[in-house]
């Protein structure tokens, strides 16, 4: 009579056991989510290449343009202060080894090169950073562009995951996939769709 409880505890055990097994093997056959009938595939993880959005969205295109003229234009006016520079330290020094000027006027004019060359410095420091802040802006925008852009359209979707992919001779994170969960045309497309719509607004 004692042992009556022990056994009825085993034979509980063993049917949860069984049980759970048959869970197992049935969750392990089924089918993945197939294609819903507008061709997207809902509750799937999907992937885009970053690289390419970034070089074929209009948007990043343009923008990259605007900085590039903005650094030219800055980098023209550092190096024409660059060499006026040093073309007065080369006069300077000329004339310092002709004897062209007494010890007094060699101070002098020593110690205005040095205080140009200071501020030389300083103004080719503060349009680096200048520069550095164009550049993030321009990244922050477009990275802006692209998140609110997928936000919008996984809402019209529905995919589980989008993962963003980069590189070209192992890309990551997304090394290999198959070619239907890449929504990277259709990303490129919409983008640059709004992108169009928008400017529209604006002009």
């Amino acid at each position: 009579m004692k042992k009556l409880p022990l056994i009825l505890s085993i034979i509980a055990l063993c049917g949860v056991i069984a049980l759970a097994i048959v869970n197992l093997t049935q969750g392990s056959k089924k089918a993945a989510p197939a294609p819903t009938d507008d061709g997207s595939l809902k509750g799937e993880i999907v992937y885009f290449n970053l690289d390419r959005v970034l070089e074929e969205y209009d948007m990043a295109n343009d923008l990259r343009s605007v900085v590039e003229t903005k650094v030219n234009s800055i980098n023209q006016e550092v190096t024409r202060r660059q060499n006026k520079l040093q073309k007065d330290a080369n006069s300077f020094q000329d004339k310092l080894n002709k004897g062209l000027m007494t010890q007094s006027t060699a101070q002098v004019q020593y110690q205005k090169l040095q205080e140009q060359e200071t501020s030389f410095q300083n103004y080719a420091a503060q349009k680096q950073q200048e520069i550095m802040e164009e550049q993030q802006v321009m990244l922050n925008q477009i990275s802006d562009a692209i998140k609110t852009f997928v936000d919008e359209f996984n809402i019209q979707m529905g995919y589980a995951m989008v993962i963003a992919s980069q590189g070209d001779i192992l890309p990551v994170p997304v090394v290999t996939g198959d070619a239907a969960m890449d929504i990277t045309d259709a990303l490129i497309e919409g983008l640059n769709a709004a992108y169009i719509k928008e400017k529209g607004k604006s002009e």
